[in-house]
Parts: C-alpha cells; structure tokens; sequence
C-alpha cells in the first residue's frame, strides 16, 4: 500500500513534532511496516488510518504506531564492547571512588527489557560475593508501556540469550516451556520499569546516575533534538558518570560538556 504525499507529510510532521523522531528518509520503511495493519483493521487507505490515530485520546494509537516505526530487534548483550569496557574500567573506578556504596544505572530506551537486565547481570557478575554489600540497581524507561509490560515479565527465548555466557545463562535464568527462560529474581528486582518519553524534561534527580544506556533511539532524532536530549542527560549524570550511546550513533563534540572516551562512550568531567 502507498502513502500519498499528503499524508507522508503530516504523519512525519506529527512524529517529529511529538516525538522528535526523524521519518523524511523513511517513507519505504513507512510503507512496508504499515501496510499490512492497515489492511488487517479494515482501513482503505493510510488516509482513515491516519485519521484515526490523530483523533485517538487515549493515546494507544500513538503508542502502537511509534511501536511500529521505531521498534528494533534487541537481545542480551548487545554491543559487547560496552559491557567489557563497563567491567574493565568503570566498574573499578566506581569501586574505588563511590564510598556510598551504591550504583544508579539507566537504561533510557529500554525496550524489552534485554538491556537493564543484562546491565544488572554484569554488576552482579563484577561484585560477586561483595554484591551484597552494594545498592546496584537500574531504572529502566521506554515510551511503550507494552514492551515495559513484557519486560516485567521477565521470559525471552533462547535466542535473544546466544551471546551470553553460559554460565550467565545457569545462574540468572530458570527453563520456562517453549524453549523460553525466565529471568531470576536475584535480578529483576534490581530493576524498575517506567513509562517516559525522552521528549520531556528528565524528573528523576532525586539521585544522580552513575552510568546512563541511551542506546540506538537517537538515530530517529534530528540534530538539535538530539543535543538537547544528549545535554539533559548531562544534567542528570553524577560527575565522572558515564554515557553509552549506540555504536551506529554520535555526538558533536562542540555541542556538548560531554568528554569524548571512545566511540560510543562519553564521560561527564569530574
């Protein structure tokens, strides 16, 4: 099904008005993901499926249109790199310096759930026997409630789980039927899951953060969203925090109070 002119127009004016999301190089992706819900519900045309949406209070409509557009495949693990960097280096310091004895992760865009969890996995791991004279936990956000609804559920198959270790896989997941594994208590209630849209201004500052996951949501953003959510984020960062963004993602040094440590990983001076 094909999307006029017209109302490619007003549907990515309206998700970059609400969302800051950039759709004008998208109209394929638009089409492809689209068409076949509209077909399904008994719509004609993108037409009366748009009017719908835009005429929607509950907001549902909107929710399950962003999840349409934007949702990626995630799993455990995703982008190694950042989780050897985490246990290499900003783990130890975080041991040495935090006399608290407490680490604050977020997890900004956290889908599913793969990434707070396997964020929470890799504290525990670090510290083991010393975990318990730790506060480690993580908020976990997504705009989604849905996806934070199969999340607090806490069951994924055996596939999104390939790239961890197996001796993750015995100690933080329990068999579930289908194939399918839960994960252990031991983690999950070192995560909570809220609702937010990266859109508005951050109220979560009763605590500064320690290390903040931003990952592969910003690739939807322009440019000047993209700084102003980056700079929001600085502001609820602990100095000598750390910021994770996605490897497919960059941030202009000259827009930020961000240091710059490697692709991907930026630190808020101390």
């Amino acid at each position: 099904m094909k999307i006029s002119d017209a109302d490619f127009k007003r549907l990515v004016e309206f998700m970059e008005g609400r969302y800051g999301i950039n759709l004008k190089q998208k109209r394929v992706l638009i089409e492809g993901r689209l068409s076949n819900t509209i077909n399904q519900r008994g719509f004609k045309d993108f037409t009366s499926f748009i009017d719908m949406i835009f005429a929607d209070r509950t907001g549902t409509e909107t929710i399950n249109l962003l999840n349409k557009l934007t949702t990626n495949h995630t799993f455990f693990m995703r982008e190694a790199e950042h989780y050897q960097y985490m246990k290499d280096v900003v783990l130890p310091y975080f041991e040495k310096e935090k006399k608290d004895r407490r680490i604050y992760l977020w997890s900004a865009a956290s889908s599913s759930g793969e990434e707070p969890y396997t964020n929470i996995m890799q504290l525990l791991e670090y510290f083991k026997g010393r975990a318990s004279m730790w506060n480690l936990s993580t908020l976990a956000t997504d705009i989604s409630q849905k996806v934070l609804d199969m999340a607090k559920t806490a069951i994924y198959s055996a596939d999104s789980m390939k790239n961890l270790p197996e001796s993750w896989k015995k100690t933080y997941f329990t068999p579930e039927a289908n194939n399918c594994f839960k994960v252990s208590p031991e983690v999950t209630k070192r995560v909570e899951f809220k609702a937010f849209n990266l859109m508005d201004n951050i109220p979560y500052k009763i605590y500064p953060f320690d290390l903040i996951f931003c990952r592969n949501v910003m690739i939807y953003f322009e440019l000047e969203v993209k700084i102003a959510l980056v700079n929001r984020l600085y502001d609820v960062l602990r100095p000598g925090g750390y910021l994770f963004i996605g490897h497919a993602e960059s941030i202009p040094r000259d827009r930020t109070k961000f240091e710059y440590v490697k692709p991907a990983i930026y630190r808020k001076p101390l």
